[in-house]
C-alpha cells in the first residue's frame, strides 16, 4: 500500500462539512468545559484553603478521586453508569438547553465529565497560586478594612491569576486533545467523523494523520494565544 497524497491533501484542505462540524464541536466542548471547570476549580481551591477541616477534607477527597482515575473511565461512568445507578435517563438523545437549543445528550455528559475532571487539576493550580501571594498583601488589605470577599477579588486573585495562566493554558491544550475520547459515546467530534470516513474509504493512515493536523493546528493556535496573554499580563494585574 502507498500513502495517498491527493486524498490526504483533500481531507485536510477541502474538509467535509461533517468534519468542520466536528471541529466546531471540539472547540465548543473545550471552551464550555474549561469555563465551568475553572469556576468549580476556584471554588474547590477556596475549600482547600478554608480553616474548616470538613471543607479541606472534601477538596482533598475530590482531587484524590478525579486525578487518580482515567478521564475515559469518568466519561463512561457518567454517561453509562450514573443513569443506570439512579435509574433516570440523565442524558437523552436530545437535551433542551434553556428550553431553546437542542443538544445531543452525550455532549452534555462529556461536558459534565470534563468539567469535573478539570476542576480537580484547576483546584490545585488555583490553590497554589493563591497561596503564593505574599501575606503582606493580605495584611495590607485587612488594614484598609476590606472584607474577605473584596480582598480576594481586588488584591489576591489579580495577582494569583498571573501565576495561574501558564498551567491553565496547558490544561486548555490538554482539553483540546481529551475531547477525542467523546467518540466512544458517539459524540460527532473530529475523531468520530474521522472514524466514519475511515470505515468508508479504508484510508486509515491518511485519515488519522489528517485529523492529527487539525488537532495540531488547534493546540498551536492556542499556544500563540497563551503566550500573548502571558506577555500582556506579565507586568500588570489582570482586571477582575
Amino acid at each position: 500500500m502507498q500513502f495517498d497524497v491527493p486524498f490526504f491533501l483533500n481531507f485536510v484542505f477541502n474538509p467535509r462539512p461533517a468534519l468542520l462540524f466536528g471541529l466546531l464541536t471540539t472547540i465548543t466542548t473545550t471552551v464550555v468545559s474549561m469555563a465551568f471547570g475553572m469556576l468549580l476549580g476556584l471554588l474547590l481551591s477556596l475549600c482547600g484553603l478554608s480553616r474548616f477541616r470538613a471543607l479541606r477534607w472534601f477538596n482533598s477527597s475530590y482531587i484524590f478521586v478525579f486525578r487518580g482515575t482515567p478521564l475515559l473511565v469518568q466519561v463512561i461512568l457518567i454517561y453509562f453508569g450514573l443513569p443506570h445507578l439512579i435509574n433516570i435517563d440523565l442524558f437523552p438523545q436530545t437535551v433542551q438547553v434553556f428550553g431553546i437549543f437542542p443538544i445531543q445528550g452525550a455532549i452534555v455528559a462529556g461536558v459534565v465529565a470534563f468539567t469535573l475532571h478539570e476542576a480537580a487539576y484547576i483546584s490545585e493550580i488555583a490553590r497554589a497560586s493563591i497561596a503564593s501571594v505574599d501575606d503582606g498583601q493580605r495584611d495590607a488589605g485587612k488594614a484598609l478594612g476590606m472584607p474577605p470577599a473584596l480582598l480576594m477579588k481586588r488584591v489576591i486573585l489579580p495577582q494569583a491569576i498571573r501565576t495561574m495562566l501558564p498551567p491553565l493554558g496547558n490544561q486548555v491544550n490538554g482539553m483540546f486533545k481529551a475531547t477525542s475520547l467523546l467518540y466512544l459515546i458517539a459524540v460527532p467530534e473530529m475523531m468520530f467523523i474521522s472514524d466514519a470516513v475511515n470505515s468508508v474509504t479504508y484510508k486509515t493512515f491518511e485519515v488519522y494523520l489528517g485529523v492529527s493536523v487539525y488537532y495540531l493546528a488547534l493546540t498551536t493556535a492556542w499556544s500563540f494565544a497563551q503566550r500573548s496573554l502571558e506577555r500582556r499580563y506579565s507586568k500588570g494585574f489582570m482586571p477582575i
